[in-house]
């Protein structure tokens, strides 16, 4: 099957009449039942999007509905509330959840014509690196089934890969799209801490999630974040987004102070990764960007920082799935603390039993100071050195991640090994700032992903900037 046009494409090609949203919905539809071997989607909205797409068709035909993305499918991982399907996060605790509203993202792009077809697999409840802690199935890298397409966007990177649909939705807490969109080969975008609305999508830790774009080229990544991007007052995090819009990116590296983060680029980072990264580094400064290798001591520790945090914060939010109010209850119970026991006992995984047991220990009497204060204060430290590297160049780059995709199994009774998979997309979170990961080549036949970073709100620059390296990398 042929590549996915460009998003402007596939509308214009649907306004004029060259195709209608039934033939796209159908075929991507047709893509995942053919490609189901991957377990990228945990779930089809076939009669609802089907539907949809049927409404659209009559309205376009009568003249009466327009839409910057009228007609396209488009994917949602498990974690976005959306009509007419069940949400699960991928955790046996939400198996059979019905969603008694929907996201606002999942809102603004239906209200551009998009049509969501599929819900993507995940690490449950976003918990992972590798999309092998979903309850309920190991997707597969689309190219090479026998590895991981990373996490815990997995899902959603993958299907875009493999062409289930143009574009996907993904969330990135520690690095959950970029990661799996360099191990698939895909555009992944995570905006500016606040810039997306997170109403409608299952929490994992409050003050680093994001929600982005994974896509085939970053003009599309910059069109769907335009179209989701905004306040919401269902979210009180949210900052203003930028007056002009998103699509319009420039795609000059002439000028461009990058700074390579030294950190980035020491010991441990696959030789094959490391030789792409410096290929790209080498093309731009041909292009006539000023290059120079910038040091963040303190991103040394963000990893900890973040493996602190973010499991407290986390088990907080999952302190709701008690068995009482909405998921899975334990139907035996015959009092409500063994109800509270078994329902999540049986409802969480392990590796979400794991996290909760962290957070509770660092938020615990006696510890608080000695782990959470402490990782907040470094935190802080990391944020006011990225605040002053950003006086120095205009953007940051490096790898998405240490190495390419890894097999399935490798790392999964080595919870630690896993962590370091986020090594290198940890601190965007935990500072606030936009990063992308762009395909820049592949090593060993395996795709590898350029990180390129920005300050806070400077998300329109930094996509400009992407644009730049994609046309340079092709």
């Amino acid at each position: 099957m042929n590549q996915w046009p460009d998003l402007k494409t596939l509308t214009a090609n649907v306004q004029s009449g060259k195709a209608t949203a039934t033939e796209l919905v159908q075929r991507s539809l047709k893509t995942i039942a053919d490609k189901k071997s991957y377990q990228a989607i945990i779930t089809t909205l076939d009669d609802a999007a089907q539907k949809k797409a049927a409404e659209i068709d009559k309205k376009l035909a009568a003249g009466k509905i327009k839409g910057r993305l009228v007609g396209v499918p488009f994917i949602a991982k498990d974690n976005f509330l959306v009509f007419g399907d069940e949400t699960t996060a991928a955790s046996n605790i939400l198996k059979g959840f019905m969603a008694p509203y929907q996201a606002t993202a999942i809102n603004k792009l239906e209200a551009e014509g998009a049509i969501c077809v599929a819900k993507a697999n995940l690490d449950a409840f976003a918990h992972g690196a590798s999309t092998e802690n979903s309850d309920f199935m190991v997707t597969k890298n689309p190219f090479d089934e026998n590895r991981v397409p990373g996490g815990s966007s997995g899902g959603s990177a993958a299907a875009v890969a493999l062409e289930m649909a143009p574009f996907a939705l993904g969330t990135d807490t520690g690095g959950s799209i970029r990661q799996p969109a360099s191990f698939c080969g895909v555009v992944g975008y995570k905006p500016t801490y606040g810039l997306v609305s997170r109403s409608g999508v299952i929490a994992m830790a409050s003050s680093t999630d994001v929600i982005g774009p994974l896509t085939n080229t970053v003009n599309d990544a910059a069109l769907v974040l335009d179209i989701i991007a905004g306040i919401d007052q269902l979210d009180s995090t949210m900052i203003e987004r930028d007056d002009t819009s998103y699509t319009e990116l420039t795609s000059e590296l002439k000028a461009a102070r990058i700074g390579i983060v030294k950190e980035y680029m020491g010991q441990g980072v696959d030789p094959g990764v490391k030789d792409i990264i410096n290929k790209a580094i080498t093309a731009c400064q041909a292009r006539g960007a000023n290059i120079k290798t910038v040091s963040l001591p303190s991103v040394t520790n963000a990893l900890a920082v973040y493996y602190i945090i973010c499991p407290a914060e986390l088990s907080s939010n999952l302190s709701r799935y008690d068995g009482q109010r909405f998921g899975y209850s334990y139907p035996k119970a015959t009092s409500l603390e063994e109800s509270y026991i078994k329902s999540r006992s049986i409802g969480f995984g392990r590796e979400a039993k794991r996290r909760i047991m962290i957070g509770t220990h660092v938020l615990s009497s006696g510890y608080y100071d000695a782990y959470y204060k402490k990782a907040q204060t470094v935190r802080t430290k990391l944020i006011n050195e990225f605040n002053e590297i950003f006086k120095e160049v205009d953007y940051l780059l490096g790898p998405v991640a240490p190495t390419t995709a890894f097999k399935i199994g490798q790392n999964a009774n080595d919870p630690l090994k896993m962590y370091l998979s986020d090594i290198m997309t940890v601190a965007a979170n935990l500072t606030g700032i936009p990063a992308i990961s762009v395909p820049a080549g592949m090593s060993h036949k395996l795709p590898v992903g350029l990180q390129l970073m920005a300050p806070q709100k400077h998300d329109r620059q930094l996509l400009s900037l992407a644009l730049a390296f994609e046309g340079l990398l092709k």
